[in-house]
């Protein structure tokens, strides 16, 4: 077996459950968990009636470029999204199995593994940066995101000797598990730094759809890019999805789009992986990117959803402002995010993921995810109120 699977951590998820097998929760209260980034609201309608419409094209064999119209969906939602001049659907855009698929499979493809190969991860963070670094024989470089630095990377921090060694850097904006989002500044300086030290920047923008104010979307890479004049995107990639924007998990659609000379061979690879996205899903696809009314109607509810929970919880816990993303980042009264989250289930049967499962200790000892919950806000507003009331009236209790 490929040696570098032992250096892969357990999921946070797997770490949290082995924490709690021996804790019993009251029976008479129904479990409600606000571990798991899943959204639970109703999927598109119109991607689900594509599929039942195209169901018989599941006798063809899809194309890892994908439908030309996809494509052009794609690129022509990205350009209006963005105020993007130009994107070419032929050579800057590809269709991927959503973006942990794509996000996994570009290290495998990009980082060089002949010379140094450190990958720049948020702290904390999603777990397949850091594990796509390890299995592609890479060395993640954790960036500590905390309140000092408004819960970002602090890219000015970062020695130029260590940004030699730098090939990739990830960013995810909306944050998770902060819900931070990266300003346009902090995109230009970035890419600043990767015309300096020749890296790459990817940066995951999965839940760019779900922000609180209607009238500042969260900006994105390649807008920073068509903010410089670079329309060629150099160094510079992308990757979004519909499991957030449309309530669409299951359907592992999503596309990366970018630099055309990090795509090409990226399609290479993609076609000797055999991930090729298949036809029904494709075209539920064109459905959902070419539709806007479901995704301004999914905001409206995550916004109710955020009123009712943080007007519940801000007398009790202290945590960032939510800017965008369907998740909540408060410090625990105690500082122990672990002692809290088993407190928590065995006497309200609320289920959090600790901050410390989803970061790594810096040099100095310290997890800047330590001290924090995550608090995910996908199920309907009813039991998310309640586990919100229940957190509450735990704290209270003391």
């Amino acid at each position: 077996m490929n040696p570098d699977l032992d250096a892969l951590h357990p999921y946070p998820f797997e770490k949290l459950a082995a924490l709690t097998a021996h804790l019993t929760p009251p029976d008479h209260l129904e479990p409600i968990a606000l571990t798991i980034g899943e959204p639970r609201h109703a999927p598109y309608a119109g991607a689900l009636d594509a599929l039942v419409a195209h169901q018989r094209e599941m006798a063809r064999y899809p194309a890892t470029a994908g439908l030309p119209e996809l494509r052009e969906t794609l690129a022509g939602w990205a350009q209006r999204r963005f105020g993007l001049a130009e994107l070419d659907p032929e050579r800057q855009v590809l269709p991927v199995n959503g973006t942990r698929e794509a996000l996994f499979a570009f290290v495998q493809a990009t980082l060089d593994r002949t010379r140094p190969a450190k990958v720049a991860v948020p702290n904390p963070f999603y777990q397949i940066y850091e594990g796509a670094a390890l299995l592609a024989g890479g060395q993640p470089l954790y960036l500590d995101c905390t309140a000092e630095t408004d819960f970002r990377p602090d890219f000015a921090a970062v020695p130029a000797e260590t940004w030699r060694d730098v090939q990739i850097v990830f960013v995810c904006s909306p944050g998770n598990p902060t819900g931070a989002v990266t300003p346009l500044a902090d995109f230009k300086q970035l890419i600043q730094l990767a015309d300096e030290f020749d890296f790459v920047i990817a940066s995951d923008e999965c839940y760019s759809e779900l922000y609180l104010d209607e009238n500042a979307p969260p900006p994105g890479l390649l807008e920073a890019c068509a903010a410089l004049g670079r329309n060629d995107y150099r160094r510079c990639v992308v990757f979004h999805s519909l499991s957030k924007r449309s309530n669409l998990p299951g359907l592992r659609s999503g596309f990366i789009a970018g630099d055309a000379a990090l795509i090409a061979p990226f399609k290479r690879y993609r076609t000797y992986h055999g991930c090729a996205m298949s036809l029904p899903l494709q075209h539920a696809s064109i459905a959902a990117w070419n539709d806007e009314a479901h995704v301004r109607a999914n905001r409206d509810a995550y916004r109710e959803k955020f009123a009712a929970v943080t007007a519940e919880l801000a007398p009790v816990l202290e945590f960032p402002a939510p800017q965008a993303s369907f998740y909540l980042w408060p410090a625990v009264p105690d500082g122990d995010d672990v002692a809290f989250a088993q407190r928590l289930f065995e006497a309200q049967h609320v289920s959090v993921l600790p901050g410390s499962l989803m970061g790594r200790a810096n040099n100095a000892g310290d997890n800047p995810g330590a001290g924090r919950v995550r608090l995910a806000l996908v199920a309907e507003p009813t039991s998310t109120l309640e586990a919100a009331r229940r957190i509450r009236a735990f704290i209270q209790r003391g």
